[in-house]
């Protein structure tokens, strides 16, 4: 169970009174056969005019005020009460300035305070509803293979009236994120990339399971080995062609009606990286199973797109290979030909991300026309030592494009920090024998995350253009409000919420 079920409930007395609503339809969540009469949590916020949901032993102002509370995001303070002959607890819980960031907090605090139980009831904050949704259901994420030593609360129940449409949304995005989280945690004794495009195709055709799309308006296509071969993408065969797993090109597409302006995402699709014959050690090897994050939120945000009605037509692209070492692996020093002809000298096989990035942007700008270009890939683990866990890279060739995304960063709770794109740092990607390196040749500057970007601006041809680095963002190493140990499915809600802002 990837996020705990929900229903959503009309407003109720009290918990002590609560109807028998075998039945109910709710929304368009997972199958719900029934409503329990009564949930063994009820989370209600600290705003007095909602207190009257339950029966507390005393004011909720004296109470706030005993365990001097004071509100703020994240916040709970727990009362026990009558139910019945039982014992029931109320989580009056904090909701701090209101905005989004501090509802999606709330939830997520909420939500893990049920870790363990059948269900928690909970009435829904004023606000940003969504947010909080979001936070509540992400803050439920497991993903175990075998018996699970500790689960999430089962099923959680929204309370309040009106909140249909932000409720449905916030369970859309944080669906698309545990989506994006699976993939990305699923061992890559499973994950070839043949089975990553079998999800990506399956995923994006079905939709986000809200019965939305439908064939008019998505699609979706793979290049196996024999298509790359004939058209020419050697970045993605030469990083594959070391491994028994070969590699693939996924192309999936959304057109909504009446859109006239396109987007082309694409994300880097490395099933396991080793590092080739630049051999990675041992503790360095460990996660590699997440290096294909930023495609899995490429393909988790292209199977969101209709149930959330974006209206821009949006192309994603996912580079996907096993960078392994074999007899057949590429060398240090070998030459291949890019996608359009650009011919790169292979310094470092470990730096094999933007070979096969470089043949999906460049193909994009060939063949696809789009109006600007995003890719989001874990690229450099520079960019950790520069901007640490907490904060994901943006590097932009247009500064309109860098603000807009800046800003759905911090709108959607995943923030970004803009980095340069040195141009005196190009000549360190000369290479005496190729048109590029694939790293810095002789170079001094050790910039590695800036120059990574550099080179796959290369392959851009000018058009608008923003790169998002998120090798620090992308895993997590603590099960923490809304993340979950493991992969964090970073970006996909910060593309949902930029692509669901642009016009059409």
């Amino acid at each position: 169970m990837p996020i705990s079920s929900y229903v959503l409930l009309p407003r109720e007395p009290s918990l002590r009174e609560a109807p028998d609503l075998e039945g109910e339809a709710g929304t368009e969540a997972p199958a719900v056969t029934s409503v329990a009469v009564t949930a063994e949590l009820f989370a209600v916020p600290f705003a007095a005019d909602l207190a009257p949901e339950v029966e507390l032993p005393l004011p909720t102002a004296e109470l706030l005020a005993h365990y001097e509370a004071k509100g703020e995001a994240g916040e709970i303070v727990e009362v026990p009460v009558a139910v019945g002959e039982a014992v029931g607890r109320v989580l009056l819980y904090g909701i701090g300035d209101g905005s989004a960031a501090a509802l999606r907090k709330a939830g997520a605090a909420v939500a893990r305070r049920g870790s363990g139980r059948d269900a928690i009831r909970v009435v829904l904050p004023e606000g940003p509803v969504a947010a909080f949704v979001e936070g509540a259901l992400l803050a439920t994420y497991t993903f175990r293979i075998g018996e699970a030593k500790a689960t999430p609360v089962a099923r959680i129940e929204f309370v309040g009236e009106g909140a249909e449409a932000e409720v449905a949304r916030g369970e859309v995005i944080a669906s698309a994120v545990a989506f994006a989280r699976d993939l990305a945690n699923t061992p890559s004794s499973i994950k070839t990339p043949d089975w990553l495009a079998e999800r990506a195709v399956e995923h994006v055709l079905a939709g986000t399971g809200t019965g939305t799309a439908n064939g008019s308006r998505v699609g979706a296509s793979v290049r196996d080995e024999a298509a790359l071969r004939s058209g020419r993408f050697g970045g993605l065969l030469a990083v594959g062609q070391g491994s028994v797993s070969p590699p693939r090109l996924i192309e999936l597409s959304y057109r909504p009606e009446g859109a006239t302006r396109h987007v082309v995402l694409v994300g880097k699709g490395i099933t396991f990286d080793t590092g080739g014959l630049s051999l990675k050690p041992t503790e360095g090897m460990k996660f590699m199973k997440t290096d294909m994050a930023g495609g899995a939120a490429v393909i988790a945000v292209m199977g969101a797109l209709a149930s959330l009605d974006v209206p821009v037509r949006v192309t994603g692209l996912i580079a996907a290979a096993e960078n392994s070492f074999s007899g057949t692996a590429q060398r240090p020093s070998d030459v291949i030909t890019q996608y359009g002809g650009r011919t790169v000298e292979v310094l470092n096989t470990d730096a094999e991300g933007r070979l096969v990035m470089a043949d999906a942007l460049a193909y994009a700008d060939a063949e696809l026309d789009p109006d600007v270009v995003v890719d989001i890939a874990t690229l450099t683990g520079a960019i950790s030592v520069a901007l640490g866990k907490g904060l994901g890279a943006i590097f932009a060739s247009d500064d309109g494009l860098a603000a807009e995304l800046t800003g759905a960063g911090e709108s959607s709770g995943e923030r970004l920090w803009r980095m340069p794109l040195i141009e005196d740092y190009v000549p360190a990607l000369r290479s005496s024998v190729a048109d590029l390196a694939n790293i810095e040749a002789g170079s001094t500057y050790g910039a590695g995350s800036i120059t990574a970007a550099l080179f796959l601006r290369e392959f851009t041809g000018g058009r608008p253009w923003a790169h998002l680095d998120i090798a620090g963002v992308g895993r997590s190493g603590a099960d923490e409000g809304v993340l979950s140990k493991g992969a964090t499915g970073y970006g996909v809600r910060l593309l949902l919420e930029w692509l669901s802002s642009r016009p059409a």
